[in-house]
């Protein structure tokens, strides 16, 4: 092809060369708007222990976001942190929610994800027991039956509280069950414990009778929205857009729960009462992810690694640091 003029611009000619140069780099500019453009569906999951994303999908507020964009949302369940976990690592989910503590704990087993932002900070897990079953404190627990998701806020949870109480997982029967399932056996009396998770543990504490035998809202880390750091890099204006809604919901639902209230009672098909249990314990007062949830997670991480469930030559703090992404809800209130 020779270099020809091609076209004018302010009185000067281009060649070819100059006019596919100027293209190209109009093009690498504004790389975020054609990414944009070709994504055509945006996985979000949803699940009971993030109230938010209840009254998001009820009102379709993602659908009405990205509609003008041609992009389609789908919504996936997911029932623990450690499925959302899994659907995030499989590339079946590009927005998930999770505890802080699960976040890191895959973080560190090669999981791609960075945590962008803050959709509570609940007090959603306790160890739970029944009346008839005589354990009033964690030590009570040595050689019992603890019904458990691994992987999940509430694993480590349970993990941590052994530790302060001088046990290792190794000290008791550890029965590995989704959450509903471990409420189920609790109340059947399989297990002697539970390492529960609302809205389910206030479903057992109001309709079973359960005990909340230990608590300690500290221990329990921030509820995170994650993404695959390849999805975050390739779509900022789109995690961006999507924390956005996220906040809108947030301020919505400070100023009337019941919406809320409402869809966590249609989605988990559980009574007002236990609901209302549920969000008593669950602060919705900020989206901010920084250096709050660092400390919360890495304290968590340091817990973990003294209790042998994380290896002693994992830098926790390096992989803190790499999970938490800060940018996103930059110019959010705290």
């Amino acid at each position: 092809m020779s270099d020809l003029p091609f076209t004018p611009i302010h009185g000067q000619a281009l060649s070819r060369r100059q006019a596919f140069g100027l293209a190209l780099g109009a093009t690498l500019a504004a790389p975020s708007i054609l990414r944009a453009q070709m994504l055509k569906e945006i996985r979000v999951d949803f699940a009971t222990y993030n109230p938010l994303s209840l009254i998001i999908r009820e009102q379709k507020l993602l659908e009405k976001e990205f509609e003008k964009d041609g992009i389609a949302i789908r919504w996936v369940q997911t029932l623990g942190s450690n499925k959302a976990l899994e659907f995030l690592n499989a590339g079946s989910i590009d927005f998930g929610s999770t505890a802080g503590a699960a976040a890191l704990l895959a973080k560190i087993n090669g999981n791609p994800i960075q945590s962008v932002s803050v959709f509570s900070r609940p007090e959603w897990t306790a160890l739970v027991t029944r009346k008839d079953k005589g354990i009033t404190k964690v030590s009570d627990l040595k050689g019992k039956a603890v019904a458990v998701t691994r992987g999940t806020d509430p694993h480590i949870f349970l993990i941590r509280a052994l530790a302060e109480a001088g046990l290792k997982e190794k000290d008791v029967k550890l029965v590995l069950l989704q959450h509903p399932d471990g409420r189920t056996a609790l109340a059947r009396g399989d297990v002697d414990a539970w390492a529960g998770l609302d809205p389910l543990m206030a479903a057992a504490e109001v309709e079973e009778g359960a005990i909340l035998f230990h608590r300690k809202p500290e221990n329990n880390t921030w509820g995170v929205l994650n993404v695959p750091t390849e999805f975050a890099a390739k779509n900022p204006e789109i995690v961006t857009r999507v924390i956005d809604v996220y906040e809108r919901a947030r301020q919505a639902a400070v100023k009337d729960i019941k919406p809320v209230s409402a869809a966590l009672v249609a989605v988990a098909r559980l009574p007002e009462a236990v609901i209302a249990k549920q969000i008593e314990r669950t602060d919705l007062s900020t989206s901010v992810i920084g250096k709050v949830q660092s400390d919360a997670i890495l304290a968590a991480g340091v817990a973990l690694q003294e209790a042998e469930v994380i290896k002693s030559d994992v830098d926790v703090k390096k992989i803190v640091e790499a999970l938490i992404e800060p940018k996103f809800t930059a110019k959010l209130k705290a």
